[in-house]
């Protein structure tokens, strides 16, 4: 929500949207490598890690498929490249529904690992916090460049954030004290959809307006999460 009203209410320069989302593509690779997926191996291995990673990857994909052929493929750029309702009809909803979709699996591995006490550490919630900023800022100021109103904007943000409270409770309550090897494979599967998202979403956003200090940026996003789970450990 705050980055979704700095997007709205401010004219954010573009090469400033796109150095927000390397930083916050950074922090969710890092808290991804070294939190979720490391977690997951400790927890069942190899396979199954693996197995959960490309099944969250494969299961993605497929919506996003669905959800970019309505509208919403482009559902994190500012630059114009969102269609307005008028271009493409149902396309408030498509990006929407992405919107939810982007949100959700981070979400369910919070409540299921942190809430519970499990080894998922403050740092991965921290981390996912950061990354969150900038994806609503970006997102936010591609819907008014689609001529998106308000009410639009701040419902869909309000919604995403009520729809990942309510992911965290129902990780909370379904996955908090489930055996080791099924928590290992959601962790992973969460893992997998959300690099396919930060590969899918943030970082075409955050290089399209690249400078030379872009992956600069990206490092110290990386090196940001990184830190946070080192002291947290």
């Amino acid at each position: 929500m705050v980055g979704a009203g700095l997007g709205y209410q401010l004219r954010v320069p573009r090469r400033l949207v796109a150095s927000a989302m390397a930083f916050g593509a950074g922090t969710l690779l890092a808290a991804m490598a070294y939190e979720l997926i490391a977690d997951a191996h400790e927890r069942a291995g190899l396979l199954p890690t693996a197995v959960g990673a490309v099944t969250g990857a494969l299961a993605y994909t497929g919506v996003n498929l669905l959800l970019a052929r309505r509208g919403g493929r482009h559902r994190k750029r500012s630059g114009g490249q969102q269609p307005s309702e008028q271009q493409q009809a149902g396309s408030g909803l498509a990006i929407a529904v992405g919107s939810l979709l982007d949100g959700v699996p981070e979400s369910v591995v919070i409540g299921g690992s942190v809430l519970a006490g499990g080894p998922v550490s403050t740092a991965a919630v921290a981390a996912i916090m950061i990354s969150n900023v900038p994806e609503g800022l970006s997102s936010a100021t591609g819907m008014r460049r689609a001529g998106r109103p308000a009410r639009y904007v701040y419902g869909v943000w309000g919604a995403v954030a009520m729809a990942s409270g309510a992911a965290a409770l129902i990780g909370y309550l379904l996955l908090g004290r489930a055996p080791e090897p099924v928590l290992a494979g959601i962790t992973a599967l969460a893992a997998g959809a959300i690099l396919t998202m930060v590969s899918d979403t943030m970082i075409p956003e955050a290089f399209d307006q690249a400078h030379l200090l872009i992956g600069l940026v990206t490092v110290a996003g990386f090196l940001t999460a990184f830190g946070l789970s080192q002291l947290a450990g």
